[in-house]
């Protein structure tokens, strides 16, 4: 195109187009005028990044056996037999054995919250329908998955689905600054909400602004209504400030998330929600504390013998 007035006029509407259209899609969130769209993206180039992925990952089969996690009865068993079978077909290999002990997670924290999930890669980073904290996985709408269900890994909380199309979904991250998550407190079951704030601690709301809260106490959620888009009891994070109380009606502290959003790689959806909250189950086991040496000094009492010179206290380290 020439250099003209009449070519940069349309160059500055396109722009003024496009920022308009950001601005219309991240006010209207979940009822965004644009979603049709996304929707409509995410079934053209869906399957371009699912077929690119796949051809060249050879650990697609295996997480494919995965997409079932069972029925709600032995439903830990028929996961360990499951996992020790993608084991064996994975092998030895370090990048393939990262995976499994990826996969291995996944399924024990499944397995403890009595989640039905299904498996899935991440196989792409971002999304073109927008500026946010998102990933897209390999299944969508063929597979089952529809709008606001739970996704995880082996750590925790990973986000919800936000967009889906026949073979690919995206996924919010619980990161992004739109996402929210009600909370519950680990043991003291005080109530809170969860948002993002990017590659910075998640900010958590609790209800009570006179909670007893410090450093390294533990949060899950806490479940939506019909579990949906939060099933119950999924690892959050682990406190890492509290703002001073300052007699407000809601009290601020800061959240460290279990999952690394920069380094997902294996997800599972939840399809099947539990039959009952696991509350702090699926929470990992505190590490033990590392007992300190200390030294005794013990005096004994005794009398004093003439002409030894010794007060009859004697000292052991």
């Amino acid at each position: 195109m020439r250099d003209t007035r009449e070519s940069r006029l349309l160059l500055v509407l396109l722009i003024a187009v496009a920022f308009a259209l950001i601005t219309v899609d991240i006010r209207g969130g979940e009822d965004s005028p644009v979603d049709g769209a996304r929707r409509a993206a995410a079934t053209v180039f869906g399957p371009i990044e699912d077929g690119v992925s796949t051809a060249v990952d050879p650990i697609g089969n295996a997480i494919s056996a995965v997409r079932d996690s069972g029925s709600r009865h032995d439903r830990l068993a028929a996961l360990e037999k499951e996992n020790a079978e993608l084991k064996a077909s994975l092998g030895s290999d370090d990048r393939n054995q990262s995976r499994v002990d990826q996969l291995d997670k996944m399924l024990k924290t499944a397995a403890n919250g009595q989640y039905g999930i299904k498996g899935a890669e991440v196989i792409a980073i971002g999304a073109a329908q927008g500026f946010s904290w998102t990933v897209t996985i390999d299944i969508g709408t063929d597979d089952g998955i529809t709008r606001d269900m739970t996704v995880l890994n082996g750590d925790g909380l990973v986000g919800r689905v936000t967009t889906v199309g026949p073979s690919t979904a995206t996924v919010l991250l619980a990161n992004d600054p739109d996402f929210t998550v009600g909370t519950r407190m680990e043991a003291t079951d005080e109530l809170g909400f969860a948002s993002g704030q990017g590659d910075r601690p998640l900010r958590v709301e609790l209800l009570n602004g006179k909670a007893k809260v410090k450093a390294g106490d533990r949060l899950v959620t806490f479940g939506s209504q019909a579990d949906k888009p939060f099933v119950p009891g999924v690892p959050v994070g682990v406190v890492s400030r509290v703002d001073p109380s300052g007699g407000d009606l809601t009290r601020t502290i800061y959240v460290k998330p279990f999952v690394a959003f920069t380094q997902l790689d294996i997800v599972g959806v939840v399809v099947q929600p539990p039959r009952k909250d696991p509350r702090d189950t699926v929470l990992p086991a505190k590490p033990k504390a590392t007992p300190t040496p200390t030294v005794t000094v013990t005096v004994t009492p005794g009398a004093d013998e003439p002409g030894d010179g010794t007060d009859g206290q004697s000292q052991e380290q």
